[in-house]
């Protein structure tokens, strides 16, 4: 499972071989399960632009955080690291 867990609210992209291939959505609901394995996380979405009106569960794999909010995430540290390349050209 990867490090990060989207939280309720989030907005993701649907990247698995499915009929909802590159639809976005927003988590609406977050369910892990822990066995021998590992843990598991499956994530509740509701679809934008799908005719299907009620969220669909997705395994962790089959989406991705939408690029907008990963940027945000990492807004300071990639203005921290172009300030000390900068400097260093300096």
């Amino acid at each position: 499972m990867r490090d990060h867990v989207f939280e309720a609210g989030s907005r993701v992209h649907i990247t698995s071989y499915c009929p909802f291939r590159g639809l976005r959505g927003t988590v609406q609901a977050v369910d892990t399960i822990a066995h021998l394995a590992g843990t598991h996380c499956f994530y509740l979405v509701h679809l934008e632009g799908a005719q299907i009106k009620e969220p669909v569960w997705f395994e962790h794999q089959e989406v991705e955080l939408v690029a907008a909010e990963r940027g945000q995430a990492d807004f300071w540290s990639g203005t921290h690291q172009a300030y000390a390349a900068a400097e260093r050209r300096l």
